[in-house]
């Protein structure tokens, strides 16, 4: 009888097993997803029918529930590589990516691996942090695939995450010779151009920046693919292009998503307190919190309830402490899905979400695709347009996004009334050292350049090599934040006539001796078309003039609004010939910038820019405006500076 009864559960079970495949390859899966659940509970171990029922289960959006699926029928047969490759796929969507790793490496080690295992396992590898482990599986996979150009790729990210971005470049530019998917071409470009002006290798420069943007103007107008739009923001001065590849990696992002039910807030004005929640990675040692710290502490929580959503890792740092400690609720949310975060959001009511990350590193812009609440906004983290419909507010100023570049955004632009940047006037302001002891000449013209090596174009280098050979004097003081930055930058300054031993060198320091340091320096010399944002602010701070070229877009205009509010405009230059027309005014008059250097000083305490409690104010008030907007049911629009 029970021999019976087995036979029939396993002839049904088979019978939905086959029922589910047929509605799979119908695609119609929340039918087959019936079927397959059926078919596995009927016969509980079974391998493949477990292996389904997680497909299917995956193909309607359950990764959560489709990984621990998975995860049985891999239990069921250790064998199984699919099975392993698939749970640890699908623990990768929820970035449970040391459980994926761990998952890999347990496949029975008599099953011969394929480029996929290795390739799953070296990007699990990367994601947790391991880029050396992860490129020796890259390896083990391009020793089965030499030719796959995704690999390359991939291989490419592991190399920059160990500095070597000579080498990262290299792969990415291997990866578009070997014919990389269509759907990943752009971002290859993007990286390529990206790590080579991370290492200040200019040899193709040009050549790829080129083929960047004719790659990026073919787009189609509803592209989605994967783009690099951080590198179009900080490499070019394009509006155009910089909107369109941010639109096609918004879409890409979006993809898979399926937003969560519209919802409208009901905060009403004169009613709750409003809420405001800050999603980012980088809540601790990071530019991003160094800047807000302040803002978090001085909002006010008679009229707003703020809450921190933070998706990356915790440093220990007395500034992640500070962070936990100035909100009313500071949820870590790394091992959490994009949809998960989103309804969290939406748990707590938040009105307005604040998105400090953009299209940079580690960013989670898929929480936004969900429209985890009533109204969204990016502001600081990420100087430029995100393209994503999902995002209805970027926040800017007068000068950084004017409004007649409205065209270049695909977001509402809200302008604050003086200086988009907040500011934290507890930052450090210590004594600073001896010239000698940072390796600089006592008598020298300091021309201080502690921009990130991407930052420096052949253009602005040209002429800052023309300033040296004006001002024999002089020395340029450059960041060491590459291993191979300052060594080519040397070779480029020797080929323009300039001794390369006037370039010197400052390694990467503590943020207070970053500043203790910066008051040696005579003036900063700012880059484009990526100005100095953070380390504008910094230099500003200790009292260090800066001479800035303003451009067309976001990242090219920082400088020039942080000078606007620190009350020195007349830095800012329109052109290469008014900048080092105004270096070399001021290389040649010591009690100007002895002024300047005064003013500066004086304006720690008097400017608006460092104003923290202005600052923050205004910001409410403009939080206030887009709240009020929504709460008359009114479509989100461009709100001049009040």
């Amino acid at each position: 009888m029970h021999s019976s009864s087995t036979q029939q559960r396993a002839k049904e079970a088979r019978r939905q097993w086959q029922l589910g495949q047929t509605h799979a390859k119908a695609g119609r899966w929340d039918a087959a997803q019936r079927a397959h659940a059926s078919a596995a509970r009927l016969v509980p171990g079974d391998a493949v029918y477990a292996l389904n029922h997680a497909r299917s289960l995956f193909s309607n959006g359950l990764t959560l529930q489709a990984g621990d699926e998975a995860l049985r029928s891999f239990r069921l047969d250790p064998t199984s590589r699919v099975a392993c490759e698939f749970a640890a796929e699908c623990l990768m969507r929820q970035h449970r990516h040391a459980e994926a790793v761990e998952v890999l490496r347990s496949l029975d080690a008599a099953v011969p691996r394929d480029p996929a295992s290795h390739s799953l396992l070296g990007l699990a590898l990367q994601r947790v942090g391991q880029p050396r482990e992860a490129i020796a599986a890259f390896f083990d996979a391009l020793a089965l695939a030499p030719s796959n150009a995704v690999l390359h790729h991939n291989l490419g990210l592991c190399f920059s995450d160990l500095d070597m971005k000579t080498e990262a470049a290299q792969c990415f530019n291997t990866a578009l010779l070997l014919g990389v998917p269509r759907h990943i071409e752009l971002s290859s470009r993007g990286l390529a151009c990206f790590y080579e002006r991370s290492s200040c290798s200019w040899k193709e420069s040009a050549e790829g920046l080129a083929g960047l943007a004719a790659a990026t103007r073919s787009l189609p107008a509803d592209a989605s693919v994967a783009t690099t739009p951080f590198a179009h923001a900080v490499l070019t001065d394009n509006r155009a292009d910089q909107l369109a590849a941010a639109r096609s990696c918004a879409r890409y992002m979006a993809a898979e998503v399926e937003p969560l039910p519209k919802i409208v807030s009901d905060w009403q004005p004169g009613g709750r307190r409003l809420r405001i929640g800050y999603v980012s990675a980088d809540f601790h040692q990071h530019a991003t919190a160094i800047l807000m710290a302040e803002m978090f502490e001085q909002h006010d929580r008679e009229r707003f309830e703020v809450r921190i959503y933070s998706h990356g890792g915790s440093d220990g740092s007395k500034m992640r402490r500070r962070l936990e400690a100035a909100c009313e609720g500071f949820a870590d949310v790394r091992l959490k899905t994009d949809r998960e975060i989103a309804q969290m959001a939406r748990d707590d009511g938040i009105d307005l979400l604040i998105d400090l990350k953009g299209h940079t590193k580690d960013h989670r812009i898929a929480i936004f695709a969900y429209r985890a609440a009533p109204v969204q906004v990016s502001f600081l983290g990420y100087p430029g347009t995100t393209g994503a419909d999902y995002i209805d507010y970027v926040i800017g100023d007068a000068i950084v996004t004017p409004l007649a570049h409205a065209e270049g955004y695909s977001e509402k632009i809200a302008q604050m009334p003086v200086c988009y940047q907040p500011n934290d006037r507890q930052r450090a302001f210590p004594e600073a050292p001896t010239r000698a002891s940072q390796g600089l000449p006592e008598d020298a013209l300091v021309l201080c350049g502690f921009n990130q090596p991407y930052k420096i174009s052949p253009e602005v280098f040209d002429a800052w090599c023309r300033l040296l050979q004006a001002l024999p004097d002089a020395v340029l003081w450059l960041l060491e934040w590459t291993q191979q930055a300052l060594p080519n930058l040397k070779r480029e300054a020797a080929a323009r006539g300039i001794d390369p031993a006037r370039l010197i060198g400052a390694p990467r320091a503590t943020s207070a001796d970053h500043i203790a340091r910066f008051r040696l320096a005579d003036m900063f010399l700012d880059t484009w078309p990526c100005n100095a944002h953070t380390t504008a602010s910094d230099a500003l701070w200790a009292g260090v003039p800066i001479v800035t070229l303003i451009g067309e877009t976001f990242a090219s205009r920082v400088a020039a609004s942080l000078l606007h509010a620190v009350g020195t405009p007349e830095l800012v230059c329109t052109d290469l010939a008014g900048y080092e027309r105004t270096v070399l005014e001021l290389a040649a008059d010591a009690p100007r910038r002895a002024m300047l250097r005064e003013r500066l000083m004086a304006a720690r305490d008097t400017s608006p820019l460092f104003d923290s409690r202005r600052f923050t104010q205004d910001i409410e008030a403009l939080y206030l405006r887009i709240a009020e907007r929504h709460a008359q049911g009114l479509a989100p629009d461009h709100l001049p500076a009040a």
